[in-house]
């Protein structure tokens, strides 16, 4: 296999680990695929597989190769597929066109039928039901150079007009299959430590998100009645149809592990945090599941920053910090994230169960669990898109982050993560 192709096979395998069912063409992208590791592999113009399993990724080299009508096999391939499927399109620039038989180890004499530019590759997949989720650029050396190769590919291949020499353009793509379920059933998790005089009001102004939700509550070693405050509050509704409300008491630390024991609780289809600060206002809850829904996204991030906030909301150096990490996550995950620290996020069960399956990828990270679900749904491939809510000042209690101490932790994390992620080595 070509040095290049090795060199991209880095980047796809953070995107399709082994053991996954990987649908992929042309059959000469055969060797490649291989290299994965993969638990079943077949070509999309081949023979069909009997019985047909459903890929749980996509691998294209080109649009162009073996495939006669792009429109009607991309709607035909569809049908193949389901809602968490993902196609990786990987397209050589025109640039190094010359180099494309030589690294794909084809004939010399082998021709190219059509060069598709990648804007137009993600017009002819969104009119085919499909939404382009986000791109990136790969591979800026395409020889082994000592100490050069690993420079250009690694690092300097994302970077600012340099990625624009780069020999590929990889394209993360989703099919938008998600059908119209009205009747999914929503778990709320809330995080709670010494937020006793906020829990009562949290209840009372909780929405209707569907005809059957729960909510669950995780304690986390409060110095007031918050654990007492929440048994009462279970106590008093156990006689609602509507709503189910369950207490668990934390064993571990940080709001991560809090949130990550009510997922495992969560009987849901649709998980969703709320801060038990009520600094995010309950009744914006819906729009998040609304979005879900209506298959506007996978992944639903709340985002502070756009509304007028209170004038004690946010501290300024908060508020810098959180612009700064916007940025930062927006150009390593390729989708725009303009809040990342929000505690109100969003996403279909299903989902939380694969990434929760890969998490060892990137390890036990993060304690506050915003990162750890971020950059998992990234690695997944998932849609995700910002939901602008206001930002209250807290009546009750204190904040329990550390401006400083857990500033530095976040950077350090997010360094941790580019590694993964971005700069795969």
């Amino acid at each position: 296999m070509h040095f290049a192709l090795k060199e991209i096979r880095k980047i796809i395998h953070v995107a399709i680990p082994e053991n996954s069912n990987v649908l992929y063409g042309p059959s000469h992208a055969k060797e490649l695929v291989e290299s994965l590791l993969p638990a079943k592999s077949w070509v999309i113009t081949g023979a069909k597989v009997t019985p047909m399993p459903t890929p749980t990724h996509v691998l294209m080299l080109s649009l162009t190769d073996e495939m006669n009508d792009i429109y009607n096999e991309l709607t035909n391939l569809r049908t193949d597929l389901n809602s968490s499927t993902r196609i990786y399109v990987v397209t050589m620039s025109r640039m190094w066109s010359r180099m494309r038989n030589r690294i794909y180890g084809l004939p010399r004499n082998s021709n190219i039928n059509n060069w598709i530019p990648p804007n137009e590759i993600s017009n002819i997949f969104e009119q085919t039901g499909f939404e382009i989720v986000h791109q990136r650029s790969a591979v800026l050396c395409p020889f082994r150079i000592p100490l050069i190769s690993q420079l250009a590919n690694r690092w300097l291949s994302q970077m600012p007009i340099l990625r624009h020499f780069s020999l590929f353009n990889i394209i993360t793509i989703r099919p938008k299959l998600r059908n119209l379920n009205r009747g999914s059933k929503v778990s709320v998790i809330v995080a709670a430590r010494n937020e006793a005089g906020n829990i009562d009001s949290l209840i009372s102004r909780l929405p209707s998100l569907s005809p059957d939700q729960e909510l669950i509550f995780v304690e986390g070693g409060s110095n007031d009645s918050t654990w007492e405050t929440i048994q009462s509050a279970v106590d008093q509704n156990s006689d609602n149809s509507k709503l189910t409300i369950s207490a668990y008491k934390q064993t571990g630390k940080g709001k991560g592990d809090a949130v990550r024991l009510g997922f495992s609780k969560a009987t849901g289809d649709i998980l969703i945090i709320l801060d038990a600060d009520l600094s995010v206002p309950p009744e914006e809850l819906q729009r998040f599941i609304e979005n879900l829904k209506n298959d506007n996204c996978e992944f639903a991030n709340g985002s502070r920053l756009v509304y007028p906030m209170e004038d004690k909301a946010m501290q300024f150096l908060n508020l810098v910090g959180n612009r700064l990490f916007g940025i930062i996550f927006s150009f390593l995950i390729g989708q725009s994230v303009r809040d990342t620290l929000c505690g109100t996020k969003a996403m279909w069960a299903d989902d939380y169960c694969r990434l929760a399956a890969q998490r060892e990828y990137f390890g036990d990270f993060d304690p506050f669990g915003d990162f750890d679900l971020l950059f998992g749904a990234s690695r997944l491939g998932l849609r995700i898109r910002d939901i602008p809510v206001h930002y209250k000042e807290r009546v009750y209690g204190s904040t329990n982050i550390s401006r400083f101490r857990h500033g530095l932790l976040l950077i350090k994390m997010t360094v941790f993560a580019a590694k993964r992620i971005k700069f795969v080595k």
